[in-house]
């Protein structure tokens, strides 16, 4: 798109924050919420290239698949290039979205990798247990009560979470391998979830290159290139939450919910960063 000579445009889509772990209060990031941003990117412009930014720790690696999909198969009926560009992180389902694109670029001292699968949570068994609480849990299936936080941890809950762990590592691999293909490495410790930084992760074939997105695209398409982010809907103001003149308010119950939510939430992403050092 070339407009009294100004230069052509690349569309940026910019991914940012831990992927899935959403509130009403926090949006997050997920396929929902980024879907129509993507597919304005692919429309834009007339060149064939849309560059996606990438700053995110992990989180879903459902959420991750469906928005590196979405991205794949735009790129390949507009047939356009996808040029990734890692900041600070993109790690775990991070690095899952950097996936997406045909060349991956990262400053030297991003971080990049963590090639594995991660669950977390807490027991809290022995804190009712010494606060006198006594917890009543009613099932139909045996199994619908498995790794509750509140009873003791089971061995064989254990056994079934590292099963299902097993089979989204084996297709975070195989993608990996898909993707990025003779150019990995054959460092052992490749998909053992260790993380590097971006010099490291050239010299493993995570990234094609180091550098960063204006330099490269105006290397590749010209002086006069132009970026143009292309941002999803607003979140909370456009929800329609009950704020500054919405016709419909949250009852007070609702919204306290909504806010202990958030913390929580937040909690967790503040430990998804915390693990790199950020």
């Amino acid at each position: 798109m070339w407009f009294f000579g100004r230069g052509p445009v690349v569309p940026v889509l910019r991914f940012s924050g831990p992927i899935g772990m959403a509130t009403p209060l926090r949006p997050g990031l997920s396929i929902g919420q980024a879907a129509s941003a993507i597919e304005k990117a692919f429309e834009l412009s007339k060149i064939p290239a849309v560059a996606v930014v990438v700053n995110s720790p992990g989180g879903s690696p459902v959420q991750s698949s469906l928005i590196f999909r979405r991205i794949r198969q735009l790129a390949e009926e507009k047939e356009k290039t996808v040029y990734v560009f890692c900041e600070d992180v993109a790690a775990s389902g991070g690095y899952y979205l950097a996936l997406a694109g045909d060349e991956i670029y990262a400053d030297p001292s991003s971080i990049v990798g963590s090639i594995g699968v991660i669950s977390a949570g807490f027991g809290l068994d022995k804190v009712i247990d010494r606060l006198g609480i006594e917890r009543r849990v009613h099932t139909a299936g045996r199994n619908k009560a498995v790794l509750d936080p509140f009873r003791p941890e089971q061995p064989e809950d254990v056994e079934r979470l590292k099963a299902l762990q097993l089979d989204v590592h084996e297709e975070f691999i195989a993608l990996v391998k898909e993707r990025r293909g003779a150019k990995l490495s054959q460092d052992p410790d490749l998909f053992t979830g260790l993380f590097w930084s971006g010099r490291r992760g050239l010299a493993l074939g995570l990234v094609d290159a180091l550098g960063d997105m204006r330099a490269v695209l105006k290397a590749r398409y010209g002086p006069k290139t132009r970026l143009k982010l292309i941002s999803p809907p607003r979140g909370l103001f456009g929800r329609g939450l009950g704020f500054f003149g919405s016709q419909t308010r949250p009852a007070a119950a609702e919204f306290a919910s909504e806010a202990a939510a958030g913390l929580i939430a937040a909690a967790e992403e503040r430990a998804l960063w915390g693990r790199f050092g950020l």
